[in-house]
């Protein structure tokens, strides 16, 4: 009996289930594109119809079905070809024939079976293998991520290095450019205390420059270890350095100064000349040195270039000290012979023009010497002064002995417009700086030649004014005015006269003054001007007495109001005052003190009272003020009312003197008429008294009448003699005019009412309106 088979499901596989979940959660975190799911489609297709392994192929048998005509000629051979003798043999047949058809009906599947569980096995393998790819992959990752991590700390790790690094490297730069400073020190040291270096190698500037730079920053920079010691080595260094310049400096200096002292020498020659023509001086004593010390201009320039560092600066002071030295030992000589050729043949004013020109020019070619070799210091006029000082002091001593001996104050004030006109505002204003030095020296020769003009205008004023003896000729007055008038010697009419009718001592004063007051200084001049004005005055006041007692007083008087007037005129334009406040120490009140002191009422130690030690011997300051001017116009002012009332006097006098017993008689009367208030007795009319009869008052106005007419006259004449200013005559005659109308007004109002209408017309009175007719037409 043939049992029956059946077909048992494989179990599922876990390795579909895993590739299954693989596969959703790859497609749910990778989601593919369409191109993508397109082209794995494609793939699919191609793939459905792939053939089978051929070993597959070789193990399952094509089995044909039962039904097909051919379907025995499948079975095997040995069942088709069995003799069966028996029933067992039929049946056994069958059950082998039954096996076999179903084991070959079975085959197939089991065939397909078999292929599908390899290939589970193959997908199970698969899995496996993709498992552990996967979990390789992730083991991958994770290493990756760790990797990544890593690569990370190593990259920031690496950046930090990096930039530590550069840090380092800058900080190894700064410190090595730091450190360049003082490495310096031994490397400058060796090269400056080299035996072959010198300053005029190529070498030293850069070197020296180098040295400036190491001792700025050390310096700078104290708070560095040994910076201080760095410091001290460095300052020595540099010490060396500039004692080497200033040594070079003065050897070159003394080698071309030894160069010009030779060309000297040979231009001298044996011709025995002793000193050199203008153009040898020029081209030896300043273009042959400077070809000889043309190597110290790049020196000096870099000297001055740091000259804002104070060893620069002193080392710069040296060298200008040593060239002016230089240079003055061969100027000095030249300059010294010249100056004493101009005094021997030349006057003091051509000397002073000569001596300036000469050193202005010596000055300027020596500043356009020094120019050259110090350019910035140049500018600075005091750079030249140890040079220019002995020179000005060379023409200072050649001028100042004939200075001081000369007595001409006309030359003296040459000498003055000279030195302010001609050197001070003239030359040195227009050559400027190159000159400067030469200012002080003429300033001081300015002003000894002031102070000796001061001394000899005070002598003058004492000699030839203050102590003026006149000669009958200067007090030959008015003589002396009468001849001047005759020979045409007078002046025209604006008033100004002809200086040979002035009296000596107006003339020398004005004279003096008008010299003096452009060459001194007006605080010297307002004093001198104060003491001529006031001495000239006096001389005038004395001479007019002397002139009064041999002329006339009238003389007298119109000389001095003459001269005043002249002298008040001639001042007036100097633009001074003329008060001098002078200030004495008035110790009078000492006295008093001390008594107080010895009588014990004060102290000397008590410096809370009055009676203190220093109030005691403290002296009072007394000021007295000086106006010469007023002095004059006061004195002007008294003579003309001394000659008004003179004048007066001698016209009017009888009237004058009626008028005042007249006055006087009135008075009297009036007191007695008060006294005697009851007395019936009546006074005496005025003209019963005997000074005032008729006939006395005819005899007073016809005195009167003809001194106006002879007298007067005469008088206007000797005004018109003295004082020819017609306004000046109107102003001194107008007082006196209404001195004479008033005294003929007074008598004429007596006469009205004293006296009656015919003894008036006895009298001869003159009408007012006629009496000034008179007198204007005198004066």
């Amino acid at each position: 009996m043939a049992t029956r088979t059946t077909s048992v499901m494989p179990p599922r596989s876990a390795a579909v289930t895993k590739g299954y979940s693989f596969a959703s959660t790859w497609e749910q975190n990778a989601p593919l594109t369409e191109q993508q799911l397109a082209a794995i489609n494609a793939l699919a297709h191609a793939a459905a119809e792939h053939p089978m392994p051929s070993h597959v192929v070789r193990d399952v048998p094509i089995v044909k079905d039962q039904d097909t005509p051919n379907g025995a000629s499948d079975l095997p051979e040995q069942l088709t070809e069995l003799v069966l003798l028996n029933s067992h043999q039929f049946y056994k047949w069958h059950k082998d024939l039954e096996a076999a058809m179903k084991s070959e009906t079975e085959e197939k599947y089991r065939q397909y079976v078999n292929s599908l569980t390899g290939a589970l096995q193959i997908c199970d393998t698969t899995l496996g293998q993709l498992d552990s790819t996967l979990s390789r992959f992730d083991d991958l990752q994770e290493q990756h991520q760790a990797v990544a991590t890593k690569t990370k700390t190593l990259h920031d790790a690496c950046e930090r290095l990096v930039m530590e690094k550069e840090r380092l490297v800058e900080f190894a730069d700064a410190l090595r450019n730091k450190l360049n400073f003082f490495d310096e020190l031994e490397n400058i040291a060796t090269q400056f205390y080299a035996p072959t270096m010198s300053v005029a190698s190529g070498q030293f500037l850069p070197l020296l420059k180098r040295l400036d730079e190491c001792l700025s920053y050390v310096g700078n920079n104290p708070q560095y270890a040994d910076s201080a010691v760095y410091l001290v080595k460095f300052r020595q260094i540099q010490s060396r350095a500039l004692g080497m310049v200033r040594t070079h400096v003065l050897a070159v200096l003394r080698s071309a100064s030894v160069q010009v002292q030779t060309a000297i020498k040979d231009s001298f020659g044996g011709n025995g000349r002793t000193s050199l023509s203008e153009g040898a001086e020029t081209s030896v004593l300043y273009v042959r040195f400077k070809a000889a010390a043309s190597e110290l201009k790049i020196i000096m320039e870099e000297l001055e270039s740091r000259g804002s560092r104070k060893e620069y600066a002193q080392v710069l002071t040296d060298c200008h000290t040593l060239y002016c030295e230089q240079r003055l030992s061969l100027v000095q000589g030249v300059v010294s012979q010249r100056l004493s050729e101009y005094a021997k043949k030349e006057a003091l004013p051509s000397l002073t023009r000569s001596g300036c020109a000469y050193l202005m020019q010596v000055c300027q070619l020596e500043h356009q010497l020094f120019d050259h070799f110090f350019p910035t210091s140049s500018a600075e006029a005091a750079t030249l002064a140890p040079l220019v000082d002995p020179l000005c002091t060379a023409l200072y001593d050649t001028l100042r002995p004939r200075m001081i001996h000369e007595a001409d104050l006309d030359l003296l004030c040459e000498l003055i417009d000279i030195l302010k006109g001609e050197v001070l505002d003239e030359q040195i204003g227009r050559r400027g700086e190159s000159v400067a030095g030469l200012r002080p020296t003429i300033l001081r020769i300015l002003g000894d030649v002031q102070e000796r003009l001061t001394f000899r205008a005070q002598t003058y004023m004492r000699d030839e004014i203050a102590n003026y003896l006149p000669t009958t000729e200067d007090l030959d007055y008015p003589a002396k005015l009468e001849n001047a008038a005759e020979t045409g010697g007078s002046e025209d009419d604006d008033g100004r006269e002809a200086l040979s009718v002035w009296y000596p001592p107006l003339e020398k004063t004005l004279s003096v003054l008008s010299k003096l007051y452009r060459c001194i200084e007006p605080a010297i001049f307002t004093g001198l001007a104060q003491d001529a004005v006031g001495v000239c005055s006096i001389s005038i006041q004395r001479s007019s007495r002397l002139i009064a007692k041999r002329a006339s007083p009238m003389d007298g008087q119109l000389f001095l109001i003459k001269h005043l007037l002249v002298l008040r005129e001639q001042i007036a334009p100097f633009d001074i005052e003329f008060s001098v406040t002078h200030k004495e120490l008035d110790f009078t009140h000492l006295l008093e003190h001390l008594r107080r002191f010895f009588r014990g009422q004060g102290h000397v130690f008590d410096f809370t009272s009055r009676s203190a030690l220093a109030r005691t011997f403290t002296p009072r300051v007394l000021e007295n003020q000086v106006d010469a001017k007023k002095e004059l116009e006061k004195n002007l002012k008294l003579t003309c009312e001394q000659f008004i009332m003179s004048v007066t006097k001698l016209a009017v006098e009888p009237m004058l003197s009626f008028i005042t017993k007249v006055t006087a008689l009135k008075a009297s009367m009036t007191a007695s008429a008060r006294i005697r208030a009851t007395d019936s007795e009546e006074p005496k009319a005025l003209k019963e008294q005997a000074f005032a009869t008729p006939e006395k008052v005819a005899e007073m106005i016809s005195k009167v009448n003809e001194t106006l007419k002879d007298v007067l006259p005469g008088v206007v004449i000797k005004m018109k003699l003295y004082l020819e200013n017609s306004s000046t005559r109107s102003i001194l005659f107008k007082p006196i005019k209404s001195n004479i109308v008033e005294a003929h007004g007074q008598v004429l109002g007596i006469v009205e009412t004293e006296y009656t209408s015919e003894d008036a017309e006895s009298l001869h009175l003159t009408k007012i309106s006629d009496l000034q007719a008179y007198l204007d037409e005198l004066c």
